[in-house]
């Protein structure tokens, strides 16, 4: 609520509306006590309050897409053989295979947990599985049983070196019992969706996420109090910024990846795919016109997002648009080499004078672009995934004493400071001012969501479950 100085409010209207001290002035008074009460009071709390909310909503919204953006673009693994695994104790733990596409090749539960602890036969299944369906990663779900599930993988004594990965599965349940789910997956249960959009996420974290509503991912503060058609407005802005920036596979792509496409709509994703079905995979970026519903302005919107590996035209795996493709093939021509010989080619390219090719619809910044682009062509700005270990001696909340170092990584960022994971149910809170010596106005520029960071233990709250960290060691 807001508190207002009554008298002098009043006081403040009186000077302002009674200009002569006469008969009238006591009724005037009396006008601007009771007006003041009943209407003015009542709407000047009422617009202070939601001129304050809307600038908390902004702030609040813009951590929230600042982390998500974050959470997005996180390093993925590539195309690897992954046996994910969706940790539990009594239920057990649900293992799957995937192949380098991401498609499920084999599912199981194995119990290697109390109350069953058939830790012999569970180890065993796992080696049998990485063996026969040539796993090269494995991923863990970092919920419950997530650091006994670790320990127990890596006693397994694998024939080959298996790396071995945590990753968050926020959002995992609502992905698993969702319509988009049910269609790719319609004949397993939930638990098994579940343990896929765990390996997913370690191979393309971006192409599983987008699957999700963005609020139920969970990074971000007061996400459920803020103005939800604003929430909803920046964060699809956002997963299309990241969409864009990354650029797709046009033939291994979901309908829910190519549906944030710019031009690329849910219904026109669903075209694309149905065609991809129909006619096998696109050898062109042109063949996207033979698309049904698929005109002109679209094509032109989403062209230089779309990649084609090994396709009919190298510069179908950059970020060139069609457009600049009479140019990049007048470079070559003047240097006396192919066009893709010139993709790559840095001696090739530091030759070409940009200024040499300026047309009336493309000027010197964009030639800038297409020489930059032809530099690395279609390589992804997201860095590689990191293997990362927590300290093994830290299982529980009871581990922790204060003095303690320990390895983490930053799973939430808030105005305030960053929430880190350091391996145990509970997240410890490091606050703004613990991040670096001297002052930080924005968390962001010390930290970025899934960053692996040093942390010492401040205080530790077992009855309130609360951890106090510093980043100041």
């Amino acid at each position: 609520s807001i508190n207002i100085d009554t008298d002098e409010a009043l006081d403040f209207i009186a000077e302002t509306v009674i200009k002569n001290n006469n008969e009238t002035a006591d009724q005037l008074k009396l006008a601007i006590k009771d007006s003041y009460k009943r209407l003015l009071e009542p709407a000047i709390s009422n617009e202070t309050l939601q001129e304050a909310k809307a600038k908390a909503d902004i702030n609040s919204i813009k951590v929230f897409a600042d982390n998500l953006s974050q959470l997005l673009l996180a390093s993925p693994l590539g195309e690897k053989r992954i046996l994910a695994i969706d940790p539990g104790f009594r239920t057990g733990c649900k293992i799957v295979c995937l192949d380098e596409k991401g498609d499920l090749i084999y599912n199981e539960t194995i119990y290697p947990h109390a109350p069953q602890n058939e830790t012999a036969m569970a180890m065993k299944k796992i080696k049998s599985m990485v063996n026969a369906y040539n796993i090269e990663a494995i991923s863990i779900g970092n919920g419950t049983a997530s650091r006994e599930t670790e320990f127990f993988i890596k006693k397994i004594a694998f024939d080959k070196p298996v790396q071995v990965f945590v990753v968050s599965e926020a959002g995992a349940s609502i992905y698993s019992a969702s319509k988009i789910a049910r269609e790719e997956f319609g004949n397993y249960d939930v638990t098994v969706r579940g343990a896929v959009s765990i390996g997913r996420r370690l191979s393309d974290p971006l192409a599983e996420l987008v699957k999700i509503d963005p609020k139920s991912i969970g990074v971000g503060q007061y996400q459920h109090d803020v103005d939800q058609t604003k929430l909803k407005e920046e964060l699809d802005s956002t997963v299309i910024r990241c969409v864009n920036s990354v650029g797709i596979n046009i033939n291994t792509a979901s309908k829910s990846l190519l549906s944030y496409v710019s031009g690329i709509g849910e219904k026109m994703a669903e075209n694309i795919v149905a065609y991809r079905s129909e006619n096998g995979a696109f050898l062109d970026r042109k063949q996207l016109k033979k698309v049904p519903r698929l005109g002109e302005k679209a094509y032109q919107q989403a062209a230089a997002f779309i990649r084609i590996k090994d396709g009919k035209n190298p510069l179908d795996n950059s970020a060139v648009h069609p457009e600049a493709y009479p140019i990049v093939e007048k470079m070559a021509k003047d240097l006396g080499i192919k066009v893709a010989d010139l993709i790559a080619n840095k001696e090739k390219i530091a030759l070409v004078n940009p200024e040499n090719y300026i047309t009336n619809e493309i000027g010197i910044l964009s030639l800038q672009d297409i020489l930059k682009e032809l530099q690395k062509p279609g390589l992804d700005p997201r860095k590689a995934a990191k293997v990362f270990e927590f300290d093994a001696n830290v299982k529980t909340i009871k581990d922790l004493r204060t003095g303690m170092i320990l390895p983490g990584i930053v799973n939430n960022i808030t105005a305030f400071g960053c929430f880190v994971d350091v391996g145990i149910k509970e997240s410890g809170l490091v606050h703004i001012s613990q991040l670096k010596e001297g002052f930080v106005s924005d968390v962001n520029e010390v930290v970025k969501l899934h960053q692996h960071v040093q942390v010492k233990v401040v205080e530790v709250d077992e009855d309130r479950k609360r951890i106090q960290l510093t980043m100041i060691l």
